[in-house]
């Protein structure tokens, strides 16, 4: 199921997504695939606009284990 964010004043794509899911740059391209035309609207979304955040962007999301020096 597709989860829809609202992008507040001076937000960017991948700024939205980070803050509101964790989302981090590998997830943009299927957001931008979800949501076309939004590319077109520069680098700061305007505010209000709707993103839908399909599963494959949060699939393409990758982890990766946190190494501790002090352990």
């Amino acid at each position: 199921m597709a989860d829809k964010l609202h992008a507040r004043q001076g937000d960017t794509l991948d700024g939205l997504l980070f803050r509101e899911r964790g989302l981090v740059a590998a997830a943009l391209p299927a957001v931008l695939a979800a949501n076309p035309g939004l590319a077109r609207l520069g680098p700061i979304l305007p505010l209000g606009t709707a993103v839908v955040v399909p599963p494959a962007a949060i699939e393409a999301t990758a982890t990766r284990d946190v190494v501790s020096l002090w352990d």
